[in-house]
């Protein structure tokens, strides 16, 4: 498969909230997501994070998908069910090491998501 094709794959299980599907496409050891406001070096980590964000999460629409060699860009719109906040605009950057994601990078406006995940002094969801 190709680099392109796991990360299509991986957004695919996000999207459908096939946590399980998503966990078989990145790599155990040597795993890294980077983000705005975050850091996880374990894959199940950064997948309970999502997992916890599954109640806010209306769809996820894949803008474009873009690779070159091991290097996969991809543009997305992430529709909650939060409407003071709305939609999140994501950017990301996955590099694929074989046949599994090696690297995550997230790129969106941090103050829009702390502010969506901060109701009422409670961080939503709860960090471990």
């Amino acid at each position: 498969m190709q680099p392109k094709e796991i990360v299509t794959q991986f957004i695919q299980g996000i999207k459908s909230q096939h946590f399980d599907q998503a966990k078989h496409l990145l790599h155990v050891d040597g795993f890294e997501y980077i983000g705005p406001n975050m850091y996880f070096t374990d894959p199940e980590d950064m997948l309970a994070y999502l997992f916890g964000m599954a109640g806010i999460q209306k769809d996820i629409v894949v803008r474009e998908i873009a690779a070159e060699g091991n290097s996969v860009f991809g543009v997305l719109d992430y529709k909650t069910y939060f409407e003071p906040i709305g939609d999140v605009r994501i950017a990301i950057w996955c590099t694929v090491d074989g046949d599994k994601i090696r690297k995550v990078e997230g790129f969106y406006n941090a103050a829009v998501v702390e502010n969506m995940l901060n109701v009422e002094g409670q961080t939503f969801p709860p960090m471990p």
